[in-house]
């Protein structure tokens, strides 16, 4: 017979498990069996369950009691143990207590899900604005429409009154979105306006009737004390075409002929002419005042006699017109249209000294400095030059080299001047495409300043008094301007002072004077600075001192 070893009590089914039977006797009993709660008894802290008192007059006999609660398989007994443990919040580890759900830590939500981009997809941001609506005009003009005034919040005869005063009805908005109204079919205003608006909108000055802005401490005669007649003037930006000596005598080129004008008597004297088939392409006098230099379209350079009236000297060499000359001394400067500078020594027979090489375009601006030592020079290769002016012991093929070259300018650089009273400072002016002006110093080859202006700058002149300087311009504006140095402010502005390019100035031996000359054949003086009451005239002196020693007496 083999043997069948038994399942543990444990570990066997309820079908293997020997049931006991409810006989009646055991179900009588159980019927009289009441379920009473716990009661603590002395010190003990541990519960006991006791049979519920029968004298007890609360409790009826007859009454019935509740059934027997059974436990289920599933259920955990509660003891005192695991009530203390559960209120301290500790979990014995390996207790009955260890297999509840209890929540230890707090709750974090699970990361949002952000959808995946590549990186050459950029974010999408918002980019409306939160003051300016992108509604369409229909929908915002709706919603405004909703707005009106409400009179019966407020005192209705106040209102009234108010919307009589003011002329605007009373549920009407003044500012409201509205078609644009239909074009004017006279365009006789709006083209007067476009031609009016330049008058206005420039900042800086205060517009007057006269075209002409001054500033609010500082007043300029705002037209010309004197207007003379210059018929034949060539309306060119490379030539310079006008000179102011010393002796208060002005020289002018028109055309083929060269005029002076003496300033004292007001005569005016015919100096000479051109050869035939050529023209005057600049002048300028000399230190003292006593001889003026001429340059032709040919390349000739002419030195005449203001007093005789007789040519000296021509000198000949240059293969191009000479747009510009400066003198210094018995050296005359003279510029062509080739790129070269020619020093001309008038006292002696080979007149050409050195030349200087340095522009690859025409020169059409040359100022030595008032000591002699440097000798600026622009062309229309929108370069600066600055040459050294010591010529010293030369032969007549010596070349010279420039000391600095700028090229800051980008347009041609006709406008050069020296600063009277600071001796290191030159100002260069371009043309239409640049219409700047630079501020240099000589010294250290430094640029100092830089002037933006609204035209092409065609000459530029320091007043010999004031820290200030005067820079004359072509269109749109054909404007005269006054600056402040080293501040650079517009102390004062004369728009349209002609009815062309204003292209020629100079200043008068005084300094309180400039003329300025343009292609509409005009002379014109204007009073820009005033002259110091102390201001002697020792300069008138010193000029006719070395106009009694003579420049050409060492010939």
């Amino acid at each position: 017979m083999a043997y069948n070893p038994k399942t543990p009590t444990r570990h066997r089914s309820r079908s293997e498990v020997a049931r006991t039977p409810l006989t009646p006797s055991i179900i009588s009993g159980l019927n009289n069996v009441s379920l009473a709660s716990p009661t603590k008894t002395g010190g003990n802290r541990s519960s006991k369950y006791s049979v519920a008192d029968i004298t007890n007059p609360f409790i009826s006999r007859s009454r019935p009691v509740s059934p027997v609660k059974r436990s289920t398989s599933g259920g955990i007994q509660i003891s005192e143990s695991l009530q203390r443990q559960a209120s301290s919040g500790v979990i014995r580890k390996g207790g009955v207590e260890s297999k509840l759900n209890v929540v230890s830590r707090d709750y974090v939500p699970p990361p949002k899900s952000e959808p995946k981009r590549s990186r050459s997809t950029p974010a999408m941001r918002d980019t409306r604005d939160r003051f300016i609506t992108n509604r369409e005009v229909t929908e915002v003009a709706a919603t405004l429409d909703l707005m009106s005034l409400n009179p019966t919040t407020t005192s209705p005869g106040h209102t009234a009154r108010l919307a009589a005063a003011t002329g605007v009805p009373l549920n009407k908005r003044v500012l409201a979105y509205h078609e644009a109204p239909p074009a004017a079919s006279d365009t006789t205003l709006s083209q007067q306006r476009e031609i009016a608006r330049p008058l206005y909108a420039r900042p800086g000055g205060l517009p007057s009737s006269t075209g002409t802005m001054t500033n609010r401490t500082r007043k300029i005669a705002t037209q010309p004390e004197r207007v003379l007649d210059a018929p034949g003037m060539v309306d060119d930006f490379y030539l310079n075409l006008l000179s102011w000596s010393v002796l208060n005598v002005v020289a002018v080129a028109l055309s083929e002929n060269t005029y002076v004008w003496r300033a004292d008597t007001g005569s005016v004297t015919h100096v000479g002419e051109a050869p035939e088939g050529t023209y005057v392409s600049a002048v300028d006098f000399s230190n003292d005042g006593a001889f003026l230099g001429v340059g032709v379209g040919t390349g000739e350079v002419e030195l005449w006699d203001i007093e005789t009236g007789h040519k000296l000297r021509s000198m000949g060499g240059h293969q191009a017109q000479v747009a510009a000359l400066s003198w210094h001394g018995h050296l005359l400067s003279s510029a062509c249209g080739d790129g070269s500078i020619w020093h001309h020594d008038v006292r002696v027979a080979r007149h050409k000294v050195m030349e200087l090489v340095g522009h690859n375009g025409e020169v059409c601006g040359l100022k030595w400095r008032e000591d002699g030592e440097l000798l600026a020079s622009g062309g229309n290769d929108n370069v600066v030059n600055i040459w050294d002016g010591r010529v010293g012991d030369v032969n007549e093929g010596s070349r010279g080299v420039a000391r600095w070259t700028k090229r800051n300018h980008t347009a041609a650089v006709k406008a050069i001047a020296w600063c009277p009273w600071q001796p290191s400072l030159l100002a260069s002016g371009g043309g239409t495409n640049d219409a700047t002006v630079h501020i240099w110093n000589s010294t250290t080859g430094g640029r100092l300043h830089s002037l933006k202006t609204p035209a092409q700058v065609t000459s530029i002149q320091w007043s010999p008094h004031k820290k200030e300087f005067l820079t004359t311009h072509g269109y749109p504006n054909n404007a005269i301007m006054v600056h402040a140095y080293p501040s650079l402010d517009r102390v004062a502005e004369i728009r349209d002072a002609h009815d062309s390019r204003v292209l020629f100035s100079c200043v008068s031996p005084a300094g309180d004077m400039v003329c300025t000359g343009a292609g509409d054949e005009n002379l014109k003086f204007w009073r820009i600075w005033e002259v110091p009451t102390a201001k002697k005239k020792k300069d008138s002196k010193e000029g006719r001192s070395l106009t009694g020693s003579g420049i050409l007496s060492l010939r």
